[in-house]
């Protein structure tokens, strides 16, 4: 008989068994006839990339218009020299063989070095102290999470000036009170011994409150079953906090870290701001930013200034990328 091709199985029995047989040329027909579909999951990927692009495009633009391109302007700018009415030359290496033997950038260098020697360390632990408390059952807790945030939505000039004010001299609040108990205050901000100092003491005030609001989501996103098993098994408070809560708020001061370290470097509102231009402490309390600002809009020397600022530039990415590396060691993500 013959056999037909047809969508049904065939059978034939084979040594008393019924074995199935695949029907190859249903196969085959069923290919021929098979109709060639377009491929929808392509067009929609495509689709999905183009309204992506076109929703970032406008950031991409900005980025690109006002960081990329003036850093590479800054970084061309930096072997020229510039002359009156804009003019400028190329005088390759000359600006940077001139900072070797420049005494300002040098101490401006030892300015900026002692800045961030006392600003970082005790800011991000007196900023995870405060966190620390906030985020206990306390009354009032939401008042003073206000108070601490105050001074960064608070513009840095008026903060500079109610502070000048307080280290003033002669009416200033501090040596007022310094008086009451028979102490003559010293000059807060004309002094070059204490003026940096000074400034410090107003860049970890004002800087508390930011890394508070950082420090307090880290804290919150931590599981309290933690602390549950640990209340179990009898630790105190202290060993809490340095087997519990550290190591898990450690991705959040590794970033706290790398943000105020970058935010030191480039400080300059506040010594421009409480340091006069005559003062004596000048010279004690500049940072880098403030000689790139002499440089550039001062003494119109942009080449100079240019190389400054690409030398801090250099100076930042390998202080973040040796603290990347060492990371790896204390930063614990699981």
């Amino acid at each position: 008989m013959k056999r037909r091709s047809s969508f049904f199985s065939l059978f034939s029995l084979k040594g008393g068994s019924i074995v199935k047989e695949i029907p190859l040329q249903v196969e085959v027909n069923a290919k021929r006839r098979k109709l060639k579909v377009p491929n929808l999951s392509k067009t929609r990927k495509r689709s999905d990339f183009f309204w992506a692009y076109l929703m970032i495009a406008p950031t991409m633009l900005g980025l690109l218009v006002f960081y990329l391109w003036p850093i590479l302007q800054t970084i061309y700018f930096s072997f020229t020299e510039w002359g009156a009415f804009g003019q400028y030359e190329w005088t390759g290496l000359d600006n940077y063989k001139r900072m070797v033997d420049d005494a300002n950038l040098l101490q401006s260098f030892k300015n900026t070095g002692i800045y961030i020697l006392f600003t970082v360390p005790i800011g991000i632990f007196l900023s995870i102290l405060v966190a620390v408390l906030l985020n206990q059952k306390i009354k009032g807790k939401s008042v003073y999470r206000t108070l601490y945030f105050l001074p960064v939505i608070t513009m840095p000039a008026a903060i500079a000036m109610v502070w000048r004010w307080l280290y003033n001299s002669d009416y200033g609040l501090l040596n007022y009170l310094l008086s009451l108990i028979g102490i003559k205050g010293p000059q807060w901000v004309s002094d070059p011994k204490i003026a940096l100092y000074s400034i410090i003491v107003v860049a970890i005030w004002s800087g508390i409150g930011y890394n508070v609001v950082i420090f307090l989501s880290g804290l919150q996103g931590i599981p309290k079953t933690y602390y549950e098993a640990a209340e179990i098994d009898g630790a105190g408070p202290i060993k809490v906090f340095f087997k519990i809560t550290l190591p898990l708020l450690s991705p959040v001061i590794f970033f706290v870290t790398i943000m105020s370290f970058i935010g030191a470097f480039q400080v300059f509102d506040l010594i421009f701001m409480m340091i006069g231009k005559g003062s004596t402490a000048l010279e004690k309390t500049q940072s880098i930013v403030y000689l790139f600002y002499q440089h550039a809009f001062v003494l119109n020397d942009k080449g100079y200034a240019a190389a400054i600022a690409v030398l801090l530039l250099i100076i930042i990415l390998i202080i973040t990328a040796i603290q990347m590396v060492l990371q790896k060691k204390w930063v614990h993500y699981d």
